[in-house]
Formats: structure tokens, sequence, C-alpha cells
């Protein structure tokens, strides 16, 4: 072989292996949302050539998604991305990262350092300002501003749960909204089952609402079937959750839920792929990356229902 073509060759090689690229990404949990999101991720990184993706599952285990994080920098990955089991840890995860020179992307769950995030880190969600208002807005339109309500929170170090359950009550306070009255507050951690043995537990207790405020959707369906177990028709009461998922979707189409805000799992997944690819490159990324909110009710449901699959 000439020497021309050895070297070409080379080149040829080194570029390719350069060119090649490693994104490690830690889920806090595989729920129903947060699998979609992984699947946006996974399926975004398809389309970019020589992108390899590892991913890894915390089952909720702060210290396990901090070891997951260590073992990502101890194989040399290019990029991190991390949906945090707790906003809590983000000064940790922030260090980890800056400390080995790797760009780190947080998705959907914003860390608690978000003002003081190291260079080559930034955060791709969905404003949690808008999800709450929306949902909460749409209640109280329902309701035509009076009634009561009961609030299901997410898990209370979740800073989409802290957000959301905030934006009910500023959304209450406001003059068209202020006959609406919270007879019950209380964490259900996100989950269905949770939610179901909450609601079961009001009903026993005698609690009276024409309202349930989720944070989220698998905890309106938790008390949605609670209440349909119970004998509630669901014509009596407006229930309202947030993510849009597909099993949220297909309740709101058989007419069990009112309201559910779409919380663009692929989306988020795909702006942390692009997003990582920018900061390994050395561009200039946006500290806080946000995908939309959107309003979902049975007259739009139909235009919805492709982008939970």
């Amino acid at each position: 072989m000439h020497k021309t073509s050895l070297l070409a060759l080379t080149l040829l090689l080194t570029a390719g292996t350069a060119s090649a690229q490693t994104i490690g990404v830690s889920m806090s949990s595989l729920d129903k949302f947060k699998t979609v999101l992984l699947n946006g991720i996974l399926a975004h990184g398809k389309t970019v050539p020589g992108l390899k993706i590892i991913s890894e599952n915390a089952e909720g285990d702060t210290a396990k998604q901090l070891e997951q994080m260590r073992k990502f920098v101890a194989d040399k990955v290019d990029a991190i991305i991390v949906a945090p089991s707790d906003g809590d840890l983000g000064p940790q995860m922030s260090k980890i990262a800056s400390d080995a020179g790797i760009p780190l992307i947080y998705v959907n769950n914003e860390p608690s350092n978000l003002a003081e995030l190291p260079e080559k880190q930034a955060v791709v969600a969905s404003d949690e300002k808008d999800s709450g208002t929306l949902e909460t807005r749409e209640v109280c339109r329902l309701l035509n501003g009076k009634g009561k309500a009961v609030v299901m929170m997410g898990e209370l170090f979740h800073a989409a749960a802290r957000k959301r359950t905030e934006d009910v009550s500023d959304v209450l306070s406001t003059d068209a909204c202020k006959g609406i009255q919270i007879v019950e507050r209380q964490s259900a951690n996100w989950s269905r089952d949770q939610a179901d043995s909450l609601m079961q537990e009001w009903l026993k207790a005698g609690v009276k609402f024409d309202a349930v405020i989720t944070n989220n959707d698998e905890m309106a369906l938790g008390a949605i079937r609670a209440m349909k177990n119970a004998g509630i028709s669901m014509d009596t009461v407006v229930v309202a959750g947030v993510d849009a998922t597909d099993d949220a979707l297909a309740a709101m189409v058989a007419g069990d839920l009112d309201v559910t805000i779409l919380q663009n799992a692929a989306g988020q997944g795909k702006g942390a792929i692009e997003a990582a690819l920018k900061l390994i490159k050395g561009d200039k990324v946006e500290k806080t990356n946000y995908v939309p909110f959107e309003l979902v009710t049975p007259a739009n449901v139909a235009t919805y229902l492709p982008k939970s699959q």
C-alpha cells in the first residue's frame, strides 16, 4: 500500500473514532412518564450517527444514582444526562461532572443549584409555573369558580411537586377562582396505588369535594379508580392531572378524566440529547431550556392521542 493510501486510511479511522460519542443516562426511576422520557432520549440518540447511549435506572435510590454518575465518569463518557431522583442532589451531581470536566444535562427535574450551575451544565425541562397553572385554571373554569377541591401532591422533595402545588394555590387565590376551597391536601408520591389508598381514606372520612387536582396523571388515575370502586359517577366530579400519558388520554376518552397537561417527554428527551451534543462540541447552551406544557381536554384530546405513544 502506498504511503499516501495508508495515511488516508489512518486519518479515516481516526476521524471515525473521534466522531463516536458516548452519553451516560441515569434515570431516577422508570415510572410511566420517565419510561416515555427515556424512550425519547434513546429514539433521538439513534438518529445521531456513531452515538452510543448507556442508560441506568436508579430505582428511586439517591445513593445508587450518585454511584451511577461516578461510574459514568470512570468510564470516561463524553456527557451525562440525569433525571435526578432528588433535586437537592444537584450540588453533588454538578461537582461529580464538573470535577471530571464532563458536560452534564439535567432533564425533567430542576436541580436545587440551578442558579449556580457550573460551565458545561444545563437543564432541559418544562416550566412548572405553566403546568399547575394551566391545570387549575381549567378546573376553576369547569367549576365556575366555586366548590371544594382535594389536592394530591407528588414527592415533596421533587421540585415539580412543590411548584405544581404552589401553582394550585396561586390560581385559587385569584378573584375568579377564590370561591374554590381546598379541603384536603396530601402527598401520594406520584403513585397510582398510593392515590387510590389516599382517596379511599378521604371517602371513608366523609370528605366532600367537587374536584380532584393532582400533580400527575398516575395519581389522578388512582383517585378515579378509588372513586369508581366506591360507586361515584365521574360525571359528578372534576379530575385533573399532568403529563398526558397514554393511560390518562384513554381515561379522558372514556369520560373519566377532565383535564391533563401535556408534558412532552419525547421533546425533553430530544432536547437533552441535543444539548449534550452541543456541550460536547464546546458550543454554548442556555442554562435553562424549556419544552412548553399544553392543555389537554376532551375538546382537543383527539389531536394528542398519537403524541403519547
